[in-house]
């Protein structure tokens, strides 16, 4: 089968929504055995996400994080090149922007949406020249801009409540401006606050032992179970509210890093797919075979899904075996028999050298991969495989169903 133009075909034995990592990732494997499969995706790019820290810290150029989407999807795959709008699960039909395809059995992947206007003042923030985020390829590199030149003041770095992609992104964009400050020499005259909603820096000890030292390094006030509730822009003030003892604060800001609450895409959220106890409206599946719960020809993964692990690429990697496995399993009418451990990884950049790898699964136990190596603490060789040797992989392995 070659990749054709979807007017041709109005049903496949596997639709995937989403062209992203997990959706390749899946398709890839799929085609090699043979299925007939089809991805909906709207986007001509294809962006390497987790990069896009090190472009908001001045390390990476922006054009390194993007491919064309075409060269990326499966030969034998077919692109319908429009966006899903919503899922018939009764009639097995997914509803496109333009018409509709017919599916034997759905992967939904279609990733996380970024809700920019939820936080009152954040879009209007972001449009002046001391605030930005790095969860846009737009933004990330005014970031640098916005945090280069600062020698004196305040520098807020926020995060939302709630599930969001690559969680540790905002504290990495601290330590990453943090050290840099110290470098030039001026860190003792900026105050650096980090506001997280949590309860700790990270939800496994022996990793957050690791952060502890770089917050204490660095002299970083941190503000726990806290979240952004307004940003005035023009005054260069965040609100914050204290989720524990439920008191507001006002913080002035000279240059703010912040990211925004985040769901499932609107579609996902209102339509039969949602969990109807989650708040973001994720995809319902059962946790290790990530199949749906009420609808057994559907299966999610990725950052779309309900699973209560980390929202990052290292756990896709782990999720799409699992995926095609069951996907091929329902397809032969046979028990499924993968299961997905909620294994999770985030690389933390704790300075512009060194990383601290954490891995983890549902249980927030360590799950080291790498043989011989203690990844629990700050290392310039894990900082190598952030930069140049997880992109490789990302491009070369894991976009081809390899790794």
């Amino acid at each position: 089968m070659t990749r054709r133009d979807a007017a041709t075909k109005s049903h496949y034995r596997v639709v995937i929504i989403g062209g992203g990592d997990a959706g390749i990732s899946v398709a890839a494997r799929l085609c090699r055995k043979g299925v007939d499969v089809a991805i909906i995706e709207p986007s001509a790019e294809h962006y390497y996400q987790p990069l896009w820290t090190l472009v908001g810290g001045g390390l990476v150029d922006a054009r390194k994080t993007v491919r064309r989407e075409a060269a990326l999807l499966p030969k034998r795959s077919s692109w319908i090149r429009d966006r899903a709008v919503g899922v018939d699960s009764e009639n097995r039909i997914v509803q496109l922007h333009n018409g509709s395809v017919g599916y034997d059995r759905l992967v939904v992947a279609p990733g996380i949406q970024l809700n920019w206007d939820t936080t009152p003042g954040l879009p209007e923030a972001l449009a002046t020249p001391f605030a930005s985020s790095n969860y846009s390829f737009a933004l990330a590199p005014k970031t640098w801009q916005v945090m280069r030149d600062v020698k004196r003041g305040t520098a807020v770095f926020t995060m939302p409540a709630g599930p969001i992609k690559c969680p540790g992104a905002p504290q990495k964009i601290a330590y990453l401006c943090a050290d840099y400050w110290r470098q030039q020499g001026v860190l003792d005259n900026i105050r650096v606050v980090l506001a997280l909603p949590g309860g700790g820096l990270f939800g496994v000890p022996v990793f957050a032992r690791a952060l502890e030292k770089a917050v204490e390094r660095y002299g970083i006030e941190v503000r726990f179970n806290t979240e952004v509730v307004e940003i005035d822009g023009h005054s260069r003030r965040v609100k914050l509210l204290d989720n524990a003892t439920g008191a507001n604060e006002s913080l002035d800001y000279d240059v703010l890093h912040t990211a925004p609450a985040q769901s499932a895409p609107d579609w996902v959220k209102y339509g039969p797919l949602a969990d109807p106890a989650s708040p973001g409206g994720f995809v319902d599946v059962d946790k290790h075979t990530l199949q749906h719960v009420r609808f057994p020809e559907v299966f999610a993964l990725g950052d779309v899904s309900n699973t209560p692990n980390s929202k990052t690429g290292a756990a896709i990697r782990k999720q799409a075996p699992v995926v095609v496995s069951n996907v091929m399993s329902s397809l032969a009418l046979e028990p499924l028999s993968a299961v997905y451990d909620g294994y999770g990884a985030c690389p933390f950049t704790t300075a512009r050298n060194r990383m601290v790898l954490a891995e983890f699964d549902y249980a927030c136990n360590p799950r080291p991969s790498i043989p011989f190596i203690d990844t629990t603490r700050e290392r310039y060789d894990m900082w190598l495989l952030k930069r140049y040797g997880l992109p490789f992989l990302y491009w070369h392995v894991l976009l081809r169903g390899l790794g």
